[in-house]
């Protein structure tokens, strides 16, 4: 198989439906037999799958299909199989329904009191509320405080598991760099009071 084009049983769809293409040109494009082309135009083939269109796709260009509609022995010839996949994970900010807006706060509290560690500003972008309401949560100065119920956010599906395991290690290292930290400044403390 030489260089097909990105879905190629929509592309043949498309190019039966929307060139004066044969058949054979369609087929040694989209690597498929002239007989699926054959059914495709018959509508025996293909029946639920949506045309795709490849000039818009960047692989053909209206030039190419008018030269091998012109001359039927002319290969279409593919333009570019090279098409950029863009994979950014880029967190979505989602909606929350007024129902569940209590739930961030209890969440907040179920982590300040479950895993202590965890700095207010970690807490704050897990939760995804702000810092200064984790802060007044954590010293019981909430302006709701009194009705905050502790709740698990990864059960509320809040965040995952993951991204939990994620910040608690980052405050684990943290802790251990603290300690590191001060025993090193107790250590020059000690070693400048007998000099």
């Amino acid at each position: 198989m030489s260089n097909a084009p990105l879905m190629p049983m929509a592309t043949a769809v498309w190019l039966v439906e929307n060139t004066t293409l044969t058949f054979k040109q369609i087929a040694n494009f989209c690597n498929l037999h002239e007989v699926e082309i054959q059914g495709i135009a018959d509508g025996e083939v293909a029946k639920g799958i949506k045309a795709y269109n490849p000039v818009i796709s960047g692989q053909l260009s209206r030039e190419e299909i008018e030269l091998s509609s012109n001359d039927e022995n002319r290969p279409l010839q593919i333009k570019n199989t090279d098409i950029e996949i863009s994979n950014t994970n880029k967190k979505i900010k989602k909606y929350i329904p007024l129902s569940k807006r209590q739930d961030k706060p209890d969440s907040a509290l179920w982590l300040i009191r479950q895993h202590n560690i965890l700095k207010d500003s970690q807490i704050a972008k897990l939760v995804g509320v702000t810092k200064n309401s984790v802060t007044s949560i954590r010293n019981k100065s909430y302006w709701n405080y009194n009705n905050l119920n502790p709740k698990d956010p990864v059960a509320l599906n809040l965040f995952s598991q993951k991204d939990l395991i994620e910040a608690l290690e980052k405050a684990e290292r943290r802790v251990k760099r603290e300690k590191k930290e001060k025993e090193k400044a107790k250590q020059v403390k000690e070693i400048s009071n007998i000099e």
